[in-house]
């Protein structure tokens, strides 16, 4: 995985502009979405009564990397009626799921980087 396998989930330069192009804030950021990420995940679903708080969440962590999609899908969710919840949330971790292959790309992509340094 490099950054050849960015699916475009992320939009990198939005993040990298916002860091000044520093690999090492950009790197915590990345890490620290991940993580929120993990937390928050688990609760993507109508069966749990934290799902609102959890797309919430993850629409703000989203926007702070440039996660569009994801950003966008999961204030749908938080902000759409209980009937269509399910549907909408499935949304929300299709487009987190792709967030975290791009995360994962570029994180690898930074380490490759490093390594031909």
């Amino acid at each position: 995985m490099a950054f050849r396998d960015l699916s475009g989930a992320v939009d990198f330069a939005h993040l990298e502009a916002y860091t000044l192009n520093d690999t090492t804030v950009i790197e915590e950021v990345l890490n620290l979405f991940r993580q929120q990420a993990e937390l928050w995940a688990p609760l993507l679903d109508t069966g749990h009564p934290g799902w609102r708080d959890a797309a919430h969440t993850l629409k703000g962590a989203a926007a702070g990397i440039g996660a569009n999609a994801l950003s966008s899908a999961a204030e749908a969710a938080e902000r759409g009626d209980e009937a269509g919840a399910a549907g909408r949330l499935d949304k929300v971790r299709t487009a987190l799921d792709a967030a975290l292959m791009d995360v994962a790309a570029y994180l690898h992509g930074l380490e490759l980087n490093r390594l031909k340094s």
